[in-house]
């Protein structure tokens, strides 16, 4: 006789169930549950729909975004309106990366591994660092993992970051470090960047790590050797956040002294796809690799001499004694760290110090172009790459200016006073590639009569 693997549930089964964990009824199970906050009727939702209606109705709910392909986006803060290849979507698109999870069997999975190592390979030219994993879930918890990592190295407990770092980021460190019972101090910014008397006050024997960002979340460029030097002296690391796609204008960290540099890989071919998800890299020192988070891909040979390539180093809890573990990051972002890769490879090394100066020159034009406005004002004058914040007039309504440039077809800057009280009235602007002289001009023009 055949039997059926799922059975509906009568009756008398659901009765039994009751019976035998105590209760008289299903309320009984919710009873916990304030009384006020439980569903007794139907769910505050529309009725159902068809197929055709249902596509309809959310496609007039997507319609109502405003996305970088209806408007000039001029917000960054960390997420970029970059140009993305076309070649991009059809190699991630390809079943064997798409479908893709976890290689653990090397023998079946070499396109897959290799495609992790070439992004590796990438990441370290790129920092100047000497190993990279397979990819973080973001830039922000890459951060976070790099102090875990220092206070580990150092087995010290006291984390100094700058507030130039990206407020969300800090945000994510300051979670790690309530598990970890980590002490976060952070260091206040002058001109733009970080006021280096007071870290240089805030760095004692006891600090496991500097952590900074390079261009900072104001656009401006961090003075990064003395920071090495100042951390080194006290035996204790320097974590160095960078937008990879500055590097290619930059020095690189790791050339500057740093011990960890991580970032966000969006601006490398990933969309920004209204906040995410995007891709973080983490690069260290030959001396720190064991302590590296998530996994690597390294390459060999089989016993015929053949390259190959396998998972050589996974320092994680799904691997290893849990309280040997470095971190509980048991993923990546492979497909993501593949768009980054095959960005890397068709741009190459000149095309990557291209769009790198065309960020530069172009937010330089608008810095200009918005700064002859009446009343508007830059706010530092560190250098910038491609963001920087301008002052506008006091009695501005931030968030009134910003859906009237919505109106007009711009996506405005990214209003500072969100985060920073001192910066009330502060928009940072970002400046890709993307933008063209008419769209900078016109987007002068509107905030000129907005104001």
């Amino acid at each position: 006789m055949n039997q059926h693997r799922y059975l509906p549930m009568t009756e008398q089964d659901r009765a039994e169930m009751l019976r035998t964990v105590g209760a008289d009824s299903i309320e009984d199970l919710f009873k916990d549950i304030p009384e006020k906050i439980r569903f007794r009727d139907e769910l505050p939702v529309s009725s159902r729909l068809d197929e055709r209606a249902l596509t309809r109705h959310m496609s007039a709910l997507a319609g109502r975004n405003a996305s970088s392909e209806t408007h000039a986006s001029f917000l960054g803060a960390g997420i970029y309106d970059h140009h993305i290849p076309s070649v991009i979507n059809h190699v991630i698109s390809r079943s064997e990366f798409y479908t893709a999870y976890t290689p653990y069997q090397p023998e079946v999975s070499q396109g897959e591994l290799q495609a992790i190592f070439e992004f590796q390979s990438y990441i370290c030219e790129l920092t100047g660092m000497a190993v990279a994993n397979a990819s973080m879930y973001d830039g922000a918890t890459a951060l976070a993992e790099a102090g875990n990592l220092a206070a580990a190295a150092t087995r010290r407990k006291r984390i100094v970051v700058s507030r130039s770092v990206h407020p969300e980021a800090r945000q994510v460190l300051n979670t790690y470090a309530h598990g970890l019972n980590l002490e976060i101090v952070e260091v206040g910014c002058k001109n733009g960047v970080t006021d280096p008397e007071a870290l240089a006050a805030a760095v004692t024997e006891d600090t496991a790590a500097v952590l900074v960002q390079n261009p900072n979340f104001f656009g401006s460029i961090e003075n990064i050797r003395p920071m090495a030097d100042l951390i080194h002296a006290q035996k204790g690391l320097l974590v160095v956040s960078s937008n990879p796609l500055s590097l290619g204008l930059l020095e690189a960290p790791g050339k500057l002294g740093a011990d960890i540099v991580v970032g966000d890989a969006q601006p490398l071919g990933i969309s920004s796809s209204l906040g995410g998800p995007t891709c973080g890299y983490f690069a260290v020192s030959q001396e720190h690799m064991r302590r590296i988070p998530g996994r690597i891909v390294g390459q060999t040979k089989d016993h015929n001499g053949k390259r190959g390539f396998v998972l050589t180093l996974q320092a994680r809890e799904q691997h290893i004694r849990r309280e040997k573990a470095t971190s509980n990051i048991c993923s990546n972002q492979a497909l993501l760290a593949l768009s980054a890769s095959v960005y890397m490879s068709v741009m190459g090394r000149n095309g990557m110090i291209e769009v790198a100066e065309l960020n530069l020159h172009k937010s330089r034009y608008a810095l200009e172009r918005l700064t002859s406005l009446p009343g508007v004002k830059t706010a530092f004058t560190s250098p910038t790459f491609n963001e920087f914040v301008l002052v506008l007039p006091g009695d501005t309504d931030m968030q009134t200016l910003q859906s009237r440039l919505l109106d007009a077809g711009f996506i405005g800057g990214y209003d500072l006073g969100r985060d920073y009280e001192e910066y009330k009235n502060h928009m940072l602007i970002a400046v890709t590639e993307q933008r063209t002289k008419e769209e900078i001009d016109q987007f002068a023009s509107v905030l000129e009569e907005l104001l």
